[in-house]
């Protein structure tokens, strides 16, 4: 075999779930657990929201005549922290053994199962595989049980990804873990399941395939890394041909349809487009990874002080995932523009063809994304949901903790380069 002597990366790396889309689907997962991998034993994991319109229960019942038995965990909490997954963790150990695991709704009851799967398969604490400076950043060193994804919400791409994103409380810091083992064995996308998704979940989660799609793209290549070792590869490898693909045909759908799903949230069309968007988007960024929005996101969403969303629990403050990321998503993609300036402009021509070309180019695609945000009513920056100038500093700090994305962003990100766009973004029109 030829040695290898460029300095340079040149492999690239792609991983995906098997995946079974379209109405109905979810009616056939009873035949997969059993015929693809023998499951005689499956914990379903949900909320309380999910579990009340009855689909949890309907995914166990059609499991009976495949004899597979189905329990139902439906304690998952919106917006996953290090208290509550220890306490889905606590609880499938108590009630199991499991040989495998469904997870019905959003990105966080995915989440929770991909924690109940990592922690009731192999040893150690939760904070043990948090990912470092957080945590501890330890690999699994078993296998995991099969997981099937079934997503209830369009846009955290959890379905499709290596990664369970969670609030460590006592820190104040939004984290996760990152581990190829993690991502889901199969994704079943029914969007029929999303038809009830209230339009405030749609504008935020549909940000969130949004930013997938756009920080896939504009991520730092895949050949702008030093060569690495075989055990040193991680999921993110950066921007490269197959993530590009996915994410330009989940911004095509975006584009048609994303303010059609919020407004017109019984259009089928509009719901079957989106559930398509975020599986394609999420195929892309599980690949390529994420940047400077995501990094943002966490700590927005983790040093929350008051905002209710429209659409989520009222019980307690959150700024959802999805809207996090973008509150900063303009000036974040003005800041990157100059890295890959032809990127940014395809980007924004995919996003909104009849943008014109009254803005400067470095300007466009921040300009397309406010367009869209004030069209579907998501806040005016961080400022509209409760940060001022004088949070900025403890925002950076959280970002700058999020070394794992900000690797992936096209250019180098400073403390003062983070300040600056939180600044921009306190208002951003």
């Amino acid at each position: 075999m030829t040695e290898v002597s460029v300095t340079n990366e040149e492999v690239f790396t792609y991983g995906a779930p098997n995946l079974k889309f379209g109405p109905g689907a979810a009616d056939e997962i009873g035949f997969d657990l059993h015929n693809n991998y023998g499951s005689k034993r499956v914990l379903i994991v949900t909320d309380e929201r999910i579990a009340a319109t009855g689909t949890p229960q309907k995914v166990a019942e059609q499991m009976k005549k495949y004899d597979v038995e189905a329990h139902i965990f439906d304690g998952v909490h919106v917006e996953p922290t290090d208290v509550s997954l220890q306490a889905a963790v606590d609880w499938a150990r108590e009630n199991g053994p499991w040989d495998a695991f469904v997870a019905v709704g959003g990105g966080s009851s995915i989440d929770t199962a991909k924690a109940i799967n990592l922690m009731t398969t192999n040893d150690g604490e939760l904070m043990d595989y948090i990912n470092a400076p957080v945590g501890g950043g330890q690999n699994p060193s078993k296998p995991l049980n099969p997981l099937v994804a079934v997503p209830t919400t369009t846009g955290t791409g959890a379905e499709s990804t290596t990664i369970c994103v969670l609030d460590v409380l006592s820190l104040r810091v939004k984290t996760g873990i990152s581990h190829a083992r993690l991502r889901p064995t199969m994704a079943v996308v029914d969007p029929l399941l999303t038809m009830t998704q209230p339009a405030g979940v749609t504008a935020a989660a549909g940000m969130d395939i949004l930013c997938h799609a756009l920080e896939s793209y504009t991520a730092k290549s895949y050949t702008d890394y030093e060569r690495k070792q075989p055990e040193q590869r991680v999921p993110y490898c950066g921007a490269n041909p197959i993530a590009d693909m996915w994410s330009e045909k989940s911004l095509r759908l975006l584009s048609k349809s994303f303010r059609t799903s919020v407004k017109e949230g019984d259009n089928r069309e509009a719901r079957m487009n989106m559930a398509m968007a975020a599986t394609f988007a999420g195929m892309g960024f599980g690949n390529a990874g994420v940047h400077i929005p995501h990094a943002n996101a966490y700590p927005i969403a983790g040093q929350v002080k008051d905002f209710h969303p429209d659409g989520y629990p009222a019980d307690e403050p959150m700024v959802p995932h999805g809207m996090s990321v973008s509150l900063t998503a303009p000036e974040a993609f003005r800041f990157t523009f100059e890295a890959n300036p032809e990127r940014h402009l395809y980007v924004a021509e995919l996003l909104a063809p009849n943008l014109g070309s009254e803005h400067k180019p470095e300007d466009r695609l921040p300009a397309a994304l406010m367009d869209l945000m004030r069209d579907i009513g998501i806040p005016n920056g961080i400022g509209g949901v409760g940060y001022d100038e004088g949070d900025v500093s403890d925002l950076v700090e959280g970002t700058m903790k999020q070394q794992r994305l900000l690797a992936t962003a096209p250019k180098d990100v400073t403390e003062d380069d983070a300040a600056g766009i939180f600044t921009r973004s306190l208002e951003l029109w």
